[in-house]
């Protein structure tokens, strides 16, 4: 099974850079901000109540593929694990996208295309994992070689994806808008890094 770890590690890695996509958007800094925008800061609610548990779904997609690349997985398993990661990981960016579309367009300067182009971005990504999923499962598990040269191709497509794509996110979040955000608690739970989470002691 040595042929596939390498490369796991490595579609771990682009993925977990793919995961920083959607802290763009919950990951916003604790700066105080005055309450003068009440309509900005319901928007700002709405849209982190309805990120809240997709953030979860990816992170918890993002820690299934590093726990299959810690294993001595086979090619079957690891096929199996990446396939349905892919699926959470678009089904998420799919409801972040309904999220964002939902809570209309926040009342700053051109509010409406930010929000436009933020949702159209989320909707890229969404098709972009559901497109690595069927290249996942049309993957040949019996051929190791083969299906590491797969696992490579899809590792390298990725980290393109880890790189580009939230440009509109960003450009949504600047200024009054990130500061509403970051008043949310929805928002900053969000983006707690998932190695946080309370680990159980080890029996025995």
């Amino acid at each position: 099974m040595e042929g596939t770890k390498p490369v796991n590690k490595k579609l771990a890695a682009a993925l977990s850079g793919g995961a920083v996509l959607v802290l763009a958007l919950t990951g916003c800094s604790g700066s105080s901000a005055d309450d003068k925008n009440d309509a900005l800061d319901a928007w700002a609610k709405q849209v982190c109540e309805g990120v809240q548990p997709q953030a979860k779904k990816i992170e918890a997609a993002n820690a299934a593929i590093q726990k299959e690349t810690s294993d001595n997985s086979s090619p079957a398993d690891v096929q199996k694990t990446d396939a349905q990661a892919f699926q959470d990981m678009s089904d998420a960016y799919k409801a972040i996208g309904a999220a964002v579309s939902g809570a209309g367009a926040p009342k700053v300067e051109d509010g409406q295309k930010k929000q436009q182009d933020a949702v159209k971005e989320l909707n890229t990504l969404s098709t972009s994992y559901a497109s690595l999923k069927q290249q996942v499962d049309k993957l040949d598990t019996k051929d190791q070689a083969k299906f590491a040269d797969g696992l490579k191709d899809i590792a390298t497509q990725l980290d393109k994806l880890s790189k580009t794509g939230n440009d509109a996110l960003k450009n949504l979040e600047e200024g009054d808008v990130g500061q509403a955000m970051a008043k949310q608690p929805s928002c900053k739970s969000a983006s707690a890094p998932a190695s946080s989470a309370p680990s159980s002691p080890a029996a025995g």
